[in-house]
């Protein structure tokens, strides 16, 4: 039986359908907004995932490009791999989804989202997060949601909640934001420049529009939800637990390895003391093989308990974190600027055991990238792509294409420098950065905007602002009920951010913010947790940021000899033609006979000329002015003798332009013949007198030639003409 339930949502149109579509899923929604449809759904393993460590939720983002009416690019003209949108919003909703079940869930689940039909000005991203939460809310999937999730804008000193592409425009935020009806879970920012007072706000006015969605969805789940099916989580056994913990001393020794100050040391004593309990238990005897894994994964989940608790007790109620560091203190820090000689731009950041070299690469306008997506975005000129190599961390793993997660972290570092590139018109250039992670413990995604802030200013981009980073940790030792202790780490090292209940990332210029991103893997935090993050991280980020300054205090003059240099040069639209030629003759000549400079030539007459060289550039530009010069009256040019007539001389103005000069408009005193003034191939100076309606050009020399005293000038009358009107006169 079908169910309909509609919500007025800030003045549009929220309507959910419910058991019509999909049913052999464990939970079906059919969300629209106002005309964008998304189908989310969500099922359930029923048995646990053997041998897993972890929750494992898989959530799915699927664009369909017929729900923009667009046929896909590409030789197969269908939907491929998931691209960069898809994939983002894909962890969008899966972030603040995980906290929300239990410790311990170890059965697969798997949220699917079908995007149908897109309203551009109705958000496809967060209508699939509102439905992936209510799919598992009306299944038989224990789920302790609902949880909702809204976009933010500021327009005008206002906030938007879900902002139109009209208001994006406008807005200096583009704020996602998510919870529960108690508390915040997940926050993804950028921003142009804003405060920190400004940015608690606009999370803050999110949560109150979350809220009406989450008892939206109550409501929904009361009258259609499902019951929910018993569902055993894993838990250790409080008997091996305690032998484990006494077996060789075990547990204390754990405790003072997670004081080793240096991570490499740290691990490998933690390591050596696991490694010593495990063989104990493999060499035992069990009754079957199953039995054998389960037990000594139960051993390794114990001994990595207790590393845990010490970490937390350590940090909540002693102040003292594994590195020995102070609360708020950053590990040590150092910044290099063209490390890469061949490069256009680039730099090395060191925080701590965190190490990122960026290089910086500028293209012309065509190499910007063609986005395929349902957004509407058809390219952008600046991007940042960010790489995790397995050595960063002395392992061997996985390598090739990104995964996720250097998507999701290239994707924030990214917004965080793109509000401070140059625009189009001040610098004509397709930027990429890349930043290459070669050692990490924590934070290397805010190490990475370091490196390319730093790596943009080796290569000359003019960008309005350096940009910083720092990554925020939380650990808490239970409910933020006022009774328990938490504390707030400034610079998370990689333990802190696997142990902790927070990565809250911050990252902004002087004068504010332009990026945030906050994943927390408890159910929310509140307030004033955000307001003191914040508070902390604009500290930090000053000084992590005189830091770069003293490596490289402002952007390069110019860019390398290595980079292209560009000039940007306007012709009247009606010449391109004549610039482009036929089939591309006369731009291709240019190209082939200068070096192969790159050109880009726009429809609103706008062209651009890359080359390494300037002189070419310059020489180039000169080129193409002249093809596409249109010549005016009163104009002034020194041009060449092409042609003489008894009647005159053709003087080429420029290009394939050429004008007449006659005669009688050399001198001011009778010319018998030109040849007594100019041969051919001489240069002379002319004014542009006239031009009729076939474009042909007339000139004169002698108004720079010195004038006769009592000069006449004198009054030509055609023949022709006279004898006409004397005709009509008889």
């Amino acid at each position: 039986m079908k169910s309909v339930f509609e919500l007025e949502f800030f003045n549009r149109t929220l309507k959910v359908e419910i058991g019509e579509i999909s049913k052999q899923a464990d939970g079906a929604v059919l969300t629209r907004y106002n005309d964008t449809v998304v189908l989310s759904t969500a099922c359930a393993a029923k048995e646990p995932k053997e041998g897993t460590d972890f929750f494992p939720l898989t959530v799915v983002y699927n664009e369909k490009q017929y729900s923009i009416g667009k046929i896909p690019q590409g030789f197969l003209r269908r939907e491929g791999r998931p691209g960069e949108h898809a994939t983002l919003t894909a962890r969008l909703i899966d972030r603040p989804i995980r906290p929300m079940f239990s410790d311990g869930f170890r059965n697969e689940v798997q949220i699917i989202n079908e995007v149908f039909s897109v309203d551009p000005d109705c958000t496809p991203e967060m209508t699939a997060m509102f439905g992936s939460s209510l799919a598992l809310g009306i299944s038989d999937i224990p789920f302790d949601g609902p949880i909702a999730g809204v976009q933010v804008g500021y327009v005008d000193n206002q906030f938007v909640i879900n902002p139109s592409v009209e208001q994006k425009e406008k807005s200096l935020l583009n704020l996602s934001v998510a919870g529960t009806k108690q508390a915040i879970n997940m926050v993804e920012a950028g921003a142009s420049e804003l405060s920190e007072e400004t940015m608690l706000e606009a999370i803050m006015f999110g949560h109150e529009a979350i809220k009406k969605l989450c008892e939206f969805q109550e409501k929904i789940i009361k009258e259609v939800g499902k019951a929910k099916r018993d569902i055993p989580v894993y838990q250790i056994d409080p008997a091996l637990q305690k032998e484990v913990n006494q077996l060789n001393d075990s547990k204390n020794r754990l405790i003072k390895a997670v004081s080793i100050h240096d991570k490499l040391d740290r691990q490998n004593t933690i390591d050596e003391i696991e490694n010593e309990i495990i063989s104990i238990y493999e060499e035992r005897e069990y009754k079957d093989e199953k039995t054998k894994k389960e037990i000594l994964f139960m051993v390794k989940d114990i001994l990595e308990t207790v590393v845990k608790d010490e970490v937390r007790r350590l940090i909540t109620e002693d102040k003292i974190r594994p590195d020995g560091r102070k609360i708020d203190e950053i590990r040590p820090l150092d910044a290099q600027v063209d490390l890469l000689p061949r490069v256009h731009g680039s730099a090395m950041f060191t925080r701590g055991q965190t190490q990122v070299i960026s290089s910086c690469t500028l293209g012309p306008l065509s190499d910007a990238q063609i986005l395929d997506s349902v957004t509407g975005e058809q390219g952008k000129r600046f991007m940042h792509h960010y790489n995790f190599p397995p050595y960063a961390v002395g392992e061997i793993g996985r390598t090739g294409s990104p995964g996720r997660r250097e998507i999701g972290h290239g994707a924030l570092g990214e917004r965080a420098l793109s509000y401070v590139i140059p625009s189009e018109d001040e610098f004509p250039f397709t930027i990429r950065c890349v930043s290459e992670v070669v050692e990490s413990n924590g934070s290397s995604s805010q190490a990475s905007i370091c490196a390319s802030c730093m790596a943009l200013m080796s290569a000359g981009v003019p960008i309005k602002s350096p940009v910083s980073g720092i990554a925020m940790g939380l650990i808490s030792s239970g409910p933020f009920d006022g009774k328990h202790p938490y504390t707030i780490l400034t610079d998370i090292q990689g333990m802190e951010d696997h142990l902790g209940d927070m990565d809250f990332k911050v990252a902004g210029t002087p004068d504010g913010i332009t990026a945030l991103q906050m994943d927390i893997k408890i159910k929310g935090i509140t307030r004033e947790i955000l307001q003191q993050a914040l508070a902390q991280a604009h500290k930090a980020r000053a000084e992590i940021l005189k830091v770069m300054l003293n490596a490289i205090p402002c952007p390069r003059e110019d860019t390398s000899k290595y980079a292209l240099k560009t000039k940007t040069i306007y012709i009247d639209q009606s010449k391109i033609r004549e610039v482009i030629g036929t089939q591309g003759k006369v731009i291709n000549k240019i190209i082939d006979e200068n070096d192969n400079p790159s050109i880009d030539i726009n429809d609103d007459g706008r062209v651009i000329v890359y080359h390494t060289d300037r002189n070419i550039v310059e020489r180039v530009c000169q080129i193409i002015e002249d093809i596409a010069r249109i010549a005016k009256v009163g104009d002034v040019y020194n041009g060449k003798v092409v042609r003489i007539e008894s009647y005159g001389c053709f003087v080429n103005l420029f290009g394939n332009v050429d004008g007449m000069l006659h005669i009688s408009n050399i001198d001011y005193v009778r010319v018998n013949k030109v040849e007594d003034y100019f041969k051919l191939g001489d240069t002379v100076k002319v004014i542009v007198t006239g031009i009729d309606e076939q474009g042909k050009i007339s000139l004169s020399h002698k108004e720079f030639r010195e004038k006769p005293e009592n000069y006449v000038e004198p009054k030509f009358t055609n023949p022709l003409v006279s004898k006409k009107k004397d005709n009509r006169r008889k």
